[in-house]
């Protein structure tokens, strides 16, 4: 195939478990880019989380926040936006907001909480590149979310609240984990294979000619769309059956490791 484009998910995939960008894989994609391959990113992350790893990779096609809910351009001028219905966010509340999972709703550029202990807190703020508002009622924001996520070290509860949402809420939003402790709501539209097709499209690629690498279930609907996928050596076995290709984990530079083994190989296969 001819590689033209490659776009990765950045948490468990790009960065590290520390929340790092290492030296190896900003060389690698400079490695890329210089022969012509551009590289970019998609992440559940908002625009806020993504502006360091844009200013250390520099990209120059598009880039998808919110799972491809809003686009941005390298210079973070919006391209496209889609949030959540209202009545959406209405009926999320309605079916988890008695239970003991708490809600994080990302809208207008920042990141709202009720619990600031919450032990996940700490690592948001690192990898949403902000300090998060902390509401006593969050009825105010529910006509503006980007992205409204449940938090819970209880996977089993995550679970069973995303099927009840998904029996609820039907076709008007996707829903998923993005981690075993955050259930993700974003608008329909927002998942990451919709979400790397809109990439392709504004960079006028063909999807065969794309590469996706990622490491969660919300990265399998991208690795069914795109020419070739790549999952990350920690992946859920799950997750790694539906990738062409399997590199290192992401604590071992994983993407870096995809790039030299897998991708510029390709493209000098092309030359």
């Amino acid at each position: 195939m001819t590689l033209r484009f490659v776009i990765s998910d950045v948490d468990g995939t790009l960065v590290n478990t520390a929340k790092k960008l290492t030296p190896p894989t900003i060389d690698a994609v400079a490695r890329l880019q210089a022969k012509g391959v551009p590289f970019t990113i998609i992440s559940a992350r908002p625009p806020s989380g993504i502006a360091f790893l844009v200013e250390a990779l520099k990209p120059t096609g598009p880039i998808a926040a919110f799972n491809g809910g809003t686009i941005i351009a390298p210079d973070g001028s919006i391209l496209e936006r889609h949030a959540l219905d209202k009545k959406v966010v209405e009926t999320s509340f309605a079916i988890a907001g008695q239970s003991a999972a708490t809600p994080w709703i990302f809208a207008e550029g920042r990141w709202h909480i009720v619990d600031p202990a919450n032990p996940h807190v700490p690592h948001e703020v690192l990898a949403s590149g902000q300090q998060p508002a902390v509401e006593t009622d969050m009825t105010h924001l529910f006509g503006e979310v980007d992205k409204l996520t449940w938090v819970s070290d209880d996977p089993a509860l995550l679970h069973d609240l995303q099927d009840q949402m998904r029996a609820a809420i039907g076709g008007d939003a996707t829903i998923g984990m993005s981690q075993t402790y955050y259930l993700d709501l974003t608008h329909p539209t927002a998942n990451k294979g919709d979400g790397v097709a809109t990439l392709a499209r504004i960079a006028g690629i063909d999807l065969k000619e794309v590469a996706v690498l990622g490491d969660q279930f919300n990265d399998v609907p991208m690795f069914g769309r795109a020419g070739i996928s790549i999952a990350m050596g920690q992946a859920p076995d799950a997750v790694k059956a539906k990738a062409a290709y399997i590199s290192t984990s992401n604590d071992e530079d994983g993407v870096a490791h995809a790039i030299d083994t897998i991708l510029l190989p390709m493209v000098k296969d092309r030359a």
